[in-house]
């Protein structure tokens, strides 16, 4: 009887899945091309993002115009990304799961509300952040 997954022989790597075999600069134009689309992705599908990327449209221009030395400037600009990259990571482990099972289930309400609850850390450090540095930067400039 055929086993439809057979385990490879000991020292033979397990056959690779397909989608990963592009290497050097086709992988990394690829990878570009995914990305670009899981931006789009969220942008469309997920409210909670595209008011984050408004409020880092918002905060970036700031970081970068008000007076203060790099590293001030790149904490700044560095909680703000965050938010968005978690928020990306949050949307993935939602979509991940609805993609599962559309019923509820306690494991996934937990993945999502820790999820959920991963964004809010991500905004509530940005506001830290902000709360810390900005205001020192303005009394400099008054």
């Amino acid at each position: 009887m055929d086993n439809p997954s057979p385990t490879p022989p000991p020292g033979k790597p397990p056959a690779m899945n397909p989608m990963k075999g592009k290497t050097g600069i086709r992988r990394v134009v690829n990878a570009f091309f995914y990305s670009m689309a899981g931006l789009r992705a969220a942008w469309h599908h997920e409210n909670a993002f595209r008011q984050e990327v408004a409020l880092a449209a918002v905060l970036l221009p700031v970081a970068f115009l008000v007076p203060m030395p790099g590293v001030e400037r790149a904490l700044l600009a560095a909680s703000v990304l965050m938010v968005l990259v978690v928020e990306l990571l949050n949307s993935a482990v939602e979509s991940a799961i609805d993609r599962i099972s559309p019923e509820h289930h306690p494991l996934s309400g937990r993945a999502k509300d820790v999820g959920s609850a991963a964004v809010l850390v991500a905004l509530l450090t940005t506001t830290v952040v902000w709360a810390c540095v900005l205001p020192e930067r303005i009394r400099a400039l008054l």
